[in-house]
């Protein structure tokens, strides 16, 4: 396949990948397509308005300082017939025909989970998602989110920070990033994964897009992990889109009396995996944990053992934990520090720790 014009089709995004299959199926090359009469168009079906806008697009669009612009930007095309393209995502019937992406994609990104849930998260979506994403990542997945405020957010910090591989599926062109807020992750995720997107240089970030861009997230995936969500939220997208590409669909329980866990309960109850450690998705997905994060979970020491023991029912405050194991405060407070930056164990401030 020509990939130039195949790249020009794709700054049509009107005609989407459904539409773009059966207009290759027709004239054959993109070029054909590409260079179509106004009659010809008509005649296998487009509609008038979307006729002329398509007709207007390639009459203005210049393709060779858009070609330019991307080299300039650093962002590389990566078309459904090039042997790089994303193994997971070309088993989907609406691929796209062609892949915006800053950064790298690389083989081992076949082992990917997505990882997507409220822009609302509570502390509870907060610490579950950071205790799974660090797990996943020393099992060696790549976590794939749409880099949105709140756990998607928390899922790229999360395995950016424990050494892991992320890609960030956005729901506009690469030359902008939004939210802005999460501009200083750009060079790290560009660095340790990639920015990939669908749509051309300029598209706007339109409501509309996000769902759309969704089934990308899953189609990059193995499976799907929903941390949070409302039962109407967008994160049902996500969830909609892994079963309609036969991945497995994981979900965290959360409290009945909490919305942000309506959607995840909900899932479980229509058959999504229940996850309550990182080894119900790897074991499902069969993939080996890794000898560094069992050294992690399971200390050497007794004192830290023991601690780790009592925190696995609660939080505690350090004076509790000093006074049902018998062990001095300082000798406790000494062993928590050193716990929390093995990442065993996380202060929730005021002197309470937790598990982690």
């Amino acid at each position: 396949m020509d990939k130039m014009y195949l790249i020009l089709l794709s700054t049509f995004p009107s005609f989407g990948p459904v539409r773009t299959k059966l207009l290759l199926s027709y004239f054959e090359t993109p070029e054909n397509v590409w260079k179509a009469s106004e009659k010809q168009l008509k005649e296998i079906g487009i509609k008038d308005v979307l006729r002329q806008k398509f007709i207007e697009h390639r009459t203005k669009f210049d393709g060779e300082n858009y070609i330019q612009k991307l080299q300039k930007l650093e962002i590389k095309t990566i078309t459904i017939f090039d042997e790089n393209y994303p193994e997971n995502l070309k088993e989907i019937s609406d691929a796209p025909y062609v892949l915006y992406v800053k950064g790298t994609l690389e083989k081992r990104d076949v082992r990917a989970v997505g990882v997507v849930g409220s822009r609302k998260m509570s502390s509870y979506g907060k610490d579950t998602c950071e205790m799974l994403v660090r797990d996943l990542v020393h099992s060696g997945l790549t976590i794939v989110s749409g880099f949105a405020r709140g756990i998607d957010t928390t899922a790229h910090t999360i395995a950016l920070h424990n050494g892991g591989r992320t890609i960030a599926v956005m729901a506009g062109g690469l030359d902008q990033i939004y939210p802005p807020e999460n501009m200083h992750m750009v060079k790290q995720v560009i660095e340790h994964g990639a920015f990939v997107s669908e749509y051309p240089l300029g598209y706007p970030y339109l409501p509309a897009s996000f769902p759309h861009r969704n089934r990308i997230i899953s189609g990059l995936s193995k499976g799907v992990l929903i941390v949070e969500g409302q039962k109407k939220s967008g994160t049902i997208w996500t969830a909609t889109h892994a079963v309609s590409q036969n991945r497995t669909v994981f979900a965290i329980p959360g409290p009945i009396t909490s919305f942000s866990s309506e959607l995840p309960n909900a899932l479980i109850k229509d058959g999504a995996i229940m996850v309550l450690s990182s080894e119900d998705i790897t074991s499902e997905l069969g993939v080996d944990a890794s000898p560094i994060l069992q050294d992690t979970l399971f200390p050497d020491d007794p004192i830290e053992l023991e601690i780790v023991e009592r925190l696995k029912l609660e939080p505690l405050h350090l004076d509790e934990l000093a006074r049902i194991s018998s062990i001095s405060i300082s000798e406790i407070s000494g062993k928590l520090t050193v716990m929390e930056l093995k990442g065993i164990v996380k202060h929730l401030g005021g002197g309470i720790y937790k598990k982690v």
